[in-house]
């Protein structure tokens, strides 16, 4: 059957919507960028782990059900862009994976746990990498990152179906490092050089002192000797002064 111009281009826009919904395969895009926490926290920022607002209300939506596992998506920022949502929740990668595939998926949970707004003044976050128990190969684990990143998250929404609804990813997040001591090369300031010479004549002269001190306690502790008697210790000091002569012993007939 041929189809004149007029009918084939009525055709299209059915057409079209029919290869968008094929290729989508329903995934739903929420408008919702995933934050660091503007609360004052210590810790919010760590070597291993960053902390999250958690998405209140922001899976309300109809096509999602309460027993819908959310997930949270943990790349590198230049892996982001490299996701491919898992068609099966037991084809989840796990924390151990991200050196190969620059992505893992954790901290699942449900949107019961995301009310809309925050009873009371209960704090709402999420601690990225916080739990050291758990293994690394096992999927879930909220396993400390191993490196400063940087870092880009998102939330996915997956059923037995396969994943349902995502949001935007975050902007990048870099760990805190570790900061080394590293002597400064070249040659030293003129200020420097005073500093040093000062505190190496100090260090020099307190040794001298101590020195001294330590001859003058043995001398005054060996030189004497010690006379014992019952209730009292009386210490006498031994001296031969030069000047004396002691003729010897004469002998008796």
């Amino acid at each position: 059957m041929e189809f004149s111009g007029g009918q084939s281009g009525l055709l299209m826009p059915p057409l079209l919507l029919l290869t968008c919904l094929q290729l989508g395969m329903g995934l739903e895009h929420i408008s919702y960028v995933p934050q660091l926490s503007s609360a004052t926290l210590a810790g919010k920022l760590t070597q291993t782990t960053f902390t999250l607002e958690q998405p209140q209300g922001r899976f309300s939506h109809l096509n999602i059900s309460d027993f819908d596992p959310i997930w949270l998506v943990v790349a590198h920022s230049n892996a982001a862009q490299n996701f491919t949502a898992p068609q099966r929740v037991e084809d989840t990668p796990v924390p151990a994976l991200l050196p190969q595939r620059g992505y893992y998926l954790t901290l699942r949970a449900s949107r019961a746990l995301y009310p809309r707004g925050q009873p009371g003044n209960k704090l709402q976050v999420l601690r990225v990498g916080n739990d050291t128990s758990c293994s690394p190969m096992t999927r879930g684990c909220n396993h400390p990152l191993p490196g400063p990143g940087p870092y880009r998250v998102k939330f996915l929404v997956m059923s037995d179906r396969g994943p349902l609804a995502e949001t935007e990813w975050s902007s990048e997040t870099r760990l805190q490092q570790a900061e080394a001591l590293q002597a400064t090369p070249g040659p030293q300031s003129a200020g420097n050089v005073v500093i040093i010479a000062i505190l190496s004549v100090l260090l020099a002269v307190l040794v001298t002192t101590l020195l001294t001190l330590l001859i003058y306690t043995c001398y005054n502790t060996c030189g004497s000797t010690s006379i014992s008697g019952q209730g009292e210790s009386v210490c006498v000091r031994r001296y031969s002064p030069h000047h004396v002569f002691s003729p010897p012993a004469v002998r008796g007939s």
